[in-house]
């Protein structure tokens, strides 16, 4: 499995992000633009001493990560659009993908994804946290996968 940032904004919620990628051992995409500089002491101090555990990719953009072959599925994530996250069968090899805190995903990156998931809040919440999103989303799917480690 592996976690896809598309041009993540806050440096906490990445730092954050790449723990959870270190403690599960899956690597973590960054898609530029960035929102913060992979120097940020905002990142660095939300990723702790995990760093050196996190298998890290940056891409200069989204047209460059796309020419590398997917390992399998590309499962987007979404606020606002998709099926029930609870319905989510994972696969070993799928790629969950997170878009920006402020925006979300663009219809184009949408449109090539293999299904788009999201999370059904209360009426009047717009989105939970990028970092909790993929802690739930990764927490769920790792559950479920029969071969887990």
């Amino acid at each position: 499995m592996e976690i896809i940032l598309y041009t993540p904004e806050i440096p906490p919620n990445t730092g954050n992000v790449a723990r959870l990628c270190a403690g599960f051992g899956l690597t973590l995409h960054l898609i530029k633009p960035l929102g913060f500089s992979l120097d940020d002491r905002y990142l660095k101090r939300a990723g702790l001493d995990y760093w050196p555990f996190v298998d890290l990719k940056v891409w200069p953009n989204w047209d460059a990560f796309l020419q590398r072959p997917l390992p399998g599925r590309l499962i987007a994530t979404s606020a606002r659009q998709g099926r029930n996250f609870s319905t989510y069968l994972p696969e070993q090899t799928d790629c969950l993908l997170f878009g920006p805190e402020s925006c979300g995903l663009p219809q184009e990156v949408f449109s090539l994804a293999d299904d788009i998931l999201n999370i059904p809040l209360k009426p009047g919440v717009r989105s939970l946290n990028l970092a909790t999103t993929v802690g739930f989303m990764m927490g769920l799917a790792y559950s479920r996968l029969p071969d887990r480690q």
